[in-house]
Protein backbone atom coordinates (compact mmCIF):
# COMPACT_ATOMS: atom_id res chain seq x y z
CA UNK A 1 0.00 0.00 0.00
CA UNK A 2 1.04 3.32 -1.04
CA UNK A 3 1.09 6.10 1.21
CA UNK A 4 -1.66 7.88 -0.63
CA UNK A 5 -3.47 4.57 -0.53
CA UNK A 6 -3.43 4.69 3.16
CA UNK A 7 -4.20 8.30 3.15
CA UNK A 8 -7.36 7.68 1.21
CA UNK A 9 -8.25 4.83 3.40
CA UNK A 10 -8.14 6.98 6.49
CA UNK A 11 -10.55 9.44 4.55
CA UNK A 12 -12.63 7.09 3.74
CA UNK A 13 -14.89 4.28 4.80
CA UNK A 14 -16.06 1.47 2.36
CA UNK A 15 -18.73 -0.30 3.06
CA UNK A 16 -22.06 -1.65 1.92
CA UNK A 17 -24.90 0.78 1.13
CA UNK A 18 -28.06 1.44 2.56
CA UNK A 19 -31.48 2.27 0.88
CA UNK A 20 -30.87 6.13 2.18
CA UNK A 21 -27.72 6.22 -0.07
CA UNK A 22 -29.97 5.30 -3.54
CA UNK A 23 -30.28 9.20 -4.33
CA UNK A 24 -26.91 10.15 -3.91
CA UNK A 25 -26.00 7.03 -5.92
CA UNK A 26 -28.61 8.02 -8.71
CA UNK A 27 -26.72 11.94 -8.93
CA UNK A 28 -23.68 10.39 -9.15
CA UNK A 29 -24.67 8.20 -11.93
CA UNK A 30 -25.94 10.66 -13.16
CA UNK A 31 -23.46 13.49 -12.96
CA UNK A 32 -20.91 11.39 -14.06
CA UNK A 33 -22.42 11.62 -17.88
CA UNK A 34 -20.71 8.27 -19.00
CA UNK A 35 -23.14 5.45 -17.38
CA UNK A 36 -26.26 4.61 -18.75
CA UNK A 37 -28.85 5.98 -15.85
CA UNK A 38 -31.15 3.89 -14.90
CA UNK A 39 -34.28 5.31 -12.27
CA UNK A 40 -33.75 6.48 -9.31
CA UNK A 41 -36.39 3.63 -8.39
CA UNK A 42 -33.51 1.28 -9.31
CA UNK A 43 -30.59 2.69 -7.47
CA UNK A 44 -33.19 2.28 -4.29
CA UNK A 45 -33.89 -1.46 -5.18
CA UNK A 46 -30.37 -2.19 -5.46
CA UNK A 47 -29.31 -0.65 -2.70
CA UNK A 48 -32.15 -2.76 -0.79
CA UNK A 49 -31.47 -6.44 -2.72
CA UNK A 50 -27.41 -6.04 -3.53
CA UNK A 51 -26.22 -4.02 -0.78
CA UNK A 52 -24.10 -7.43 -0.05
CA UNK A 53 -22.23 -6.76 -3.26
CA UNK A 54 -22.24 -3.47 -4.30
CA UNK A 55 -20.23 -1.06 -2.35
CA UNK A 56 -20.13 2.96 -1.37
CA UNK A 57 -17.32 5.13 -0.02
CA UNK A 58 -18.17 7.94 2.39
CA UNK A 59 -16.08 10.64 3.73
CA UNK A 60 -15.80 12.11 6.86
CA UNK A 61 -19.17 13.15 7.08
CA UNK A 62 -20.89 9.87 6.24
CA UNK A 63 -21.95 11.42 2.69
CA UNK A 64 -21.94 8.92 -0.15
CA UNK A 65 -18.77 9.90 -2.68
CA UNK A 66 -18.39 6.93 -4.70
CA UNK A 67 -19.96 3.16 -5.50
CA UNK A 68 -19.95 -0.03 -7.10
CA UNK A 69 -22.88 -1.80 -7.53
CA UNK A 70 -22.43 -5.55 -8.54
CA UNK A 71 -24.41 -9.18 -8.17
CA UNK A 72 -23.25 -12.56 -8.25
CA UNK A 73 -24.25 -14.15 -11.54
CA UNK A 74 -26.93 -16.78 -10.94
CA UNK A 75 -25.29 -19.15 -13.50
CA UNK A 76 -21.65 -18.97 -12.32
CA UNK A 77 -21.97 -18.03 -8.56
CA UNK A 78 -18.47 -17.88 -8.24
CA UNK A 79 -18.35 -14.41 -10.05
CA UNK A 80 -18.89 -10.89 -9.22
CA UNK A 81 -20.21 -8.64 -12.36
CA UNK A 82 -19.55 -4.54 -11.62
CA UNK A 83 -22.50 -2.98 -12.72
CA UNK A 84 -22.29 0.61 -12.18
CA UNK A 85 -18.86 2.76 -11.04
CA UNK A 86 -18.68 6.30 -10.12
CA UNK A 87 -17.53 8.88 -8.27
CA UNK A 88 -18.47 12.29 -7.21
CA UNK A 89 -17.08 14.95 -9.75
CA UNK A 90 -15.24 16.70 -6.92
CA UNK A 91 -13.43 13.31 -5.22
CA UNK A 92 -12.30 11.82 -9.26
CA UNK A 93 -8.61 11.08 -9.72
CA UNK A 94 -7.71 10.18 -6.03
CA UNK A 95 -8.25 6.35 -6.43
CA UNK A 96 -11.41 6.05 -4.89
CA UNK A 97 -13.09 3.57 -7.71
CA UNK A 98 -9.93 1.49 -7.15
CA UNK A 99 -10.48 1.65 -3.19
CA UNK A 100 -14.06 0.45 -3.54
CA UNK A 101 -13.35 -2.12 -6.07
CA UNK A 102 -10.64 -3.74 -4.17
CA UNK A 103 -12.05 -3.50 -1.27
CA UNK A 104 -15.83 -5.06 -2.69
CA UNK A 105 -14.04 -7.35 -4.38
CA UNK A 106 -12.24 -8.83 -1.39
CA UNK A 107 -15.53 -8.70 0.96
CA UNK A 108 -17.21 -10.89 -1.52
CA UNK A 109 -14.34 -13.12 -2.31
CA UNK A 110 -13.95 -13.62 1.72
CA UNK A 111 -17.79 -14.55 2.29
CA UNK A 112 -18.40 -16.48 -0.73
CA UNK A 113 -15.15 -17.84 -2.29
CA UNK A 114 -15.57 -15.62 -5.41
CA UNK A 115 -13.01 -16.17 -8.03
CA UNK A 116 -13.76 -14.29 -11.12
CA UNK A 117 -14.97 -10.42 -11.72
CA UNK A 118 -16.52 -9.43 -14.84
CA UNK A 119 -17.59 -6.12 -16.04
CA UNK A 120 -18.33 -4.60 -19.34
CA UNK A 121 -17.13 -1.28 -20.91
CA UNK A 122 -17.87 0.35 -24.21
CA UNK A 123 -14.83 0.92 -26.26
CA UNK A 124 -12.97 4.45 -25.40
CA UNK A 125 -14.18 4.65 -21.98
CA UNK A 126 -10.62 5.00 -20.93
CA UNK A 127 -10.99 5.52 -17.20
CA UNK A 128 -13.08 2.34 -16.70
CA UNK A 129 -10.09 0.35 -19.19
CA UNK A 130 -7.75 1.68 -16.73
CA UNK A 131 -9.32 1.06 -13.39
CA UNK A 132 -10.25 -3.04 -14.05
CA UNK A 133 -6.57 -3.53 -15.74
CA UNK A 134 -4.50 -2.19 -12.62
CA UNK A 135 -7.06 -4.36 -10.53
CA UNK A 136 -5.85 -7.46 -12.67
CA UNK A 137 -2.53 -6.13 -12.24
CA UNK A 138 -2.68 -6.17 -8.65
CA UNK A 139 -4.07 -9.23 -7.83
CA UNK A 140 -2.11 -10.88 -10.24
CA UNK A 141 -4.80 -12.35 -12.51
CA UNK A 142 -5.44 -12.54 -16.28
CA UNK A 143 -7.82 -10.55 -17.86
CA UNK A 144 -9.86 -11.76 -21.10
CA UNK A 145 -11.95 -9.77 -23.10
CA UNK A 146 -14.31 -10.47 -25.65
CA UNK A 147 -17.66 -8.43 -27.44
CA UNK A 148 -20.66 -9.36 -25.10
CA UNK A 149 -23.15 -6.89 -26.69
CA UNK A 150 -22.78 -5.84 -30.06
CA UNK A 151 -24.20 -2.69 -31.47
CA UNK A 152 -27.05 -4.32 -33.18
CA UNK A 153 -28.35 -6.05 -30.10
CA UNK A 154 -29.54 -2.62 -28.23
CA UNK A 155 -33.19 -1.44 -29.68
CA UNK A 156 -33.17 2.67 -28.09
CA UNK A 157 -30.81 4.32 -30.60
CA UNK A 158 -27.36 3.74 -31.26
CA UNK A 159 -25.12 2.02 -28.60
CA UNK A 160 -21.29 1.43 -28.65
CA UNK A 161 -20.80 -2.45 -28.27
CA UNK A 162 -20.23 -3.14 -24.96
CA UNK A 163 -16.94 -5.33 -24.22
CA UNK A 164 -16.95 -8.07 -21.52
CA UNK A 165 -13.89 -7.94 -18.89
CA UNK A 166 -13.29 -11.20 -17.34
CA UNK A 167 -10.82 -10.81 -14.63
CA UNK A 168 -9.72 -14.02 -12.71
CA UNK A 169 -8.52 -16.33 -10.74
CA UNK A 170 -8.91 -14.47 -7.66
CA UNK A 171 -8.32 -15.25 -3.82
CA UNK A 172 -8.42 -14.37 -0.46
CA UNK A 173 -4.45 -14.47 -0.52
CA UNK A 174 -4.67 -11.83 -3.98
CA UNK A 175 -5.82 -9.05 -1.25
Amino acid sequence: MTAAQADLQADLQIDSPTVADGAALWRMARDSKVLDLNSSYSYLLWCRDFAATSAVARDERGEAVGFVTGYVRPDRPDTLLVWQVAVDEARRGRGIAAALLDGLAARVVAQRGLSAVETTITPGNTASERLFTSFAERHGARLEREELFGTALFPDGPHEPEVLYRIGPLSASSF
